[in-house]
């Protein structure tokens, strides 16, 4: 019988700071993004999140000493929980899925984009591009215009200096254009990202018109601009990434299936598998089904990824509300995710950071995730706090390649103290 190993992250679903936030991001301090929700939301129930383990995963990753805050119901007998710490540096979603995946993150460099242009825009005009400086009538910083039909600026809704933007109107220039602007810019810098991406149904003037500034930092506002509306592509470039030391390249050299969906799809690559964007959380937990069954119905092994990426949408809202409501969304698809699961299928149900509603901003908060695993061949228990969300990965890559002599950059596989099977050698999927 084929076995199948999935994973599904609650994109922005944190249990509390990580022990460095006192001295690496202040602002983060007593964060905690499942408590705050159940703080503000009182008759939040998560009948099938709490019977994993998520209880005892947030007190474990509180420590000693915490105080006690509402949370879910008990955990059910075949519980086998614990938590992730974080080994990127913040609290993003990009960085925290290249580490899922196996990457050692790389810290790049923070500065604005304004210390980059102009060798980049000597590039681009090297290259026979049309480029010119751009400042809003309100005054700032410069950016980059290219072609007429994009921009090259600062990212304005992460931590400021992280990532830069390629921002275009694709009526006036095709994607895999941009793409290739956005792959010179990457050249050239040394931030943690270089994010591309367009809309359709924008011109210059919604771009140009979009222009904002802070300081020194000066970027196009993705929402304001429109290029989410229609006709949306993007890519993620991020700093020091090998795909090909990834969980999905290394299953698809093993000729395993790899199925991502949801954002996560938009920012791992995954040349050989199916890679199906979207961001309601019923589609993505029913397209994960979906596509789960295929692979059951042919008895294939498999490694699928889903983000739930709407949680963190509430929490950039800071509204708890929804974020709660999200949440139950998602813990309703998951509950029907596992009647599904066939006895050698193993789900792991994580967060890449955490997004506190409460915190007091609107940002990514740095803290640990929950690790929440089911199987019915699961050993139950505590399996601790694990130093990297990578372990995840060593682990789902363990289960489907056992022989592997290939594996990721990062991550420590705990297959071996939740599979008491896989001791007994149960052989190749």
């Amino acid at each position: 019988m084929s076995r199948r190993f999935l994973i599904a992250v609650l994109d922005g679903f944190g249990i509390g700071a990580m022990e460095d936030v006192p001295r690496s991001r202040p602002e983060d301090a007593g964060a905690n993004t499942a408590a705050s929700l159940f703080k503000a939301v009182p008759d939040l129930k998560l009948p099938v999140l709490s019977r994993l383990g998520l209880g005892p995963a947030m007190a474990a990753a509180g420590g000693a000493g915490n105080p006690p805050v509402p949370g879910p119901g008990p955990a059910g007998p075949e519980a086998c929980f614990g938590f992730h710490r974080l080994a990127h540096f913040g609290a993003d979603t990009f960085w925290g899925h290249q580490e899922l995946m196996g990457t050692k993150p790389l810290k790049g460099e923070q500065a604005p984009i304004a210390s980059r242009l102009g060798a980049i825009e000597e590039a681009l005009k090297k290259e026979g591009r049309r480029a010119r400086r751009y400042r809003g009538p309100g005054g700032g910083a410069d950016i980059l215009v290219v072609e007429e039909a994009l921009t090259i600026g600062d990212n304005l809704e992460t931590d400021l200096g992280d990532n830069y933007n390629v921002t275009a109107a694709l009526d006036l220039l095709p994607f895999e254009e941009v793409r290739k602007i956005g792959a010179l810019v990457r050249s050239l810098v040394r931030s943690s990202r270089v994010i591309v991406f367009g809309g359709e149904g924008v011109g210059l003037e919604n771009l140009l018109g979009a222009y904002r500034s802070s300081g020194a930092f000066a970027g196009v506002s993705a929402p304001d601009s429109g290029v989410y509306r229609r006709g949306y592509q993007v890519v993620h470039l991020g700093f020091g990434v090998n795909p090909d030391r990834q969980v999905p390249s290394l299953l698809a050299r093993r000729g395993i299936e790899t199925i991502l969906i949801g954002k996560v799809a938009d920012i791992v690559e995954n040349p050989h598998g199916k890679s199906l964007s979207g961001v309601d959380t019923p589609w993505a937990l029913e397209e994960t089904r979906r596509q789960l069954a295929g692979l059951q119905r042919e008895d294939r092994p498999g490694f699928l990824c889903v983000n739930v990426q709407e949680t963190d949408l509430a929490g950039h809202r800071q509204d708890p509300a929804l974020y709660a409501e999200r949440l139950a969304a998602a813990d309703r698809g998951l509950g029907e995710l596992l009647r599904q699961m066939a006895p050698e299928d193993i789900l792991a149900v994580t967060g890449d950071h955490g997004n506190d509603p409460l915190i007091g901003h609107p940002r990514h908060t740095r803290e640990k995730t929950p690790l929440l695993l089911y199987g019915k061949n699961l050993k139950p228990g505590f399996i601790g706090g694990r130093e990297t969300l990578g372990d995840t990965g060593a682990a789902a890559l363990d289960y489907l390649a056992p022989d592997s002599e290939e594996g990721t950059e990062a991550g420590t596989s705990y297959l071996g103290e939740i599979y008491p099977r896989r001791l007994q050698g149960f052989g190749k999927p």
